[in-house]
């Protein structure tokens, strides 16, 4: 059996009793399918248990199709049924693009508009749901926490943010992992201290943006480029560059997310490190640090 198909033989063997199923979302679905087609969506984990439920015969000629055809959601489709043991399986050719461009039947509203688009403007971090989440490490154990974010904006300028800032309140720091309070308020008190980010001289950190490098074939649900902007610890300021993905929301304002490692010595806070220490034993600190930002912007 071919693993793909073209419209017409769809249509012939629909008229032999094959069974034609949608793997795209429910609203994908609901927005419009082909005339007779059932849903069962390959991105939830109970996949396989809607089409069991569906079509409990294993043996039943099962045609599943995508929106489009070119992303991997059909034949992902296809290898899961396969491997769950249902033995006739095949793609529909250019999905339900194809379909429509053919002038077949179809059930359901307009074609799905897949979501919104990155609107040019200005838009405000939402403070209350964006945050800064940090990772350090020593050769027994590592720590995490968070950081809050105090203020911040982002712009958006020909379809692609354009500049930002974000400021950290470093007073705020705060270890998610140890459970005694003991070693948790002496972790803080340690990290606030000189030998971290003295946080009582330097009571906040800052990045502000300067370029966003847009990845070629990038989708425009999801954006993702290089973001490339100075990072301020302590009365340092140096260059960073990370990968990190900017999507525009239904209400009108975007998440942004990006994850990089810095060498925490380029910037002064160099207590533990075997760089530029001896005989450290206990207090060795790898100079990594791993810094992780989930961002809420609200158009201004």
């Amino acid at each position: 059996m071919n693993a793909t198909l073209s419209c017409s033989e769809l249509m012939r063997r629909m008229g032999a009793g094959a069974v034609v199923v949608d793997v795209m979302t429910p609203e994908e679905y609901a927005a419009g399918h082909l005339a007779g087609a059932r849903n069962a969506c390959i991105y939830e984990i109970v996949f396989l248990d809607r089409i069991a439920e569906q079509v409990p015969d294993r043996d039943t000629d099962l045609i599943v199709y995508d929106a489009t055809g070119t992303t991997r959601a059909a034949d992902l489709a296809r290898e899961r049924l396969l491997q769950a043991g249902y033995t006739r399986v095949s793609v529909l050719a250019g999905g339900l693009t194809a379909w429509r461009d053919a002038g077949l039947p179809l059930e359901g509203g307009e074609p799905f508009v897949a979501g919104p688009e990155l609107r040019d403007g200005s838009y405000r971090i939402d403070t209350e749901q964006s945050t800064l989440e940090w990772i350090g490490r020593n050769l027994s154990k590592r720590h995490h926490g968070r950081i809050a974010i105090q203020a911040g904006e982002l712009a958006v300028a020909g379809g692609r943010v354009s500049a930002g800032n974000i400021v950290l309140d470093m007073a705020t720091i705060s270890c998610l992992d140890l459970q005694d309070p003991v070693w948790n308020a002496m972790l803080i008190r340690h990290l606030k201290s000189d030998d971290f980010f003295a946080v009582d001289r330097f009571p906040t950190a800052s990045f502000t943006l300067t370029r966003w490098e847009a990845r070629i074939g990038a989708s425009p649900e999801a954006p993702q480029g290089i973001v490339t902007g100075d990072l301020t610890i302590k009365d340092v300021t140096r260059p960073v560059s990370f990968p990190a993905i900017v999507a525009p929301q239904q209400d009108g304002g975007i998440k942004a997310h990006g994850a990089f490692d810095i060498d925490r010595t380029l910037w002064n806070v160099c207590y533990g490190s075997c760089r530029l220490y001896e005989h450290l034993g206990m207090h060795l600190v790898h100079d990594t640090i791993s810094l992780e930002l989930f961002v809420v912007a609200l158009r201004s």
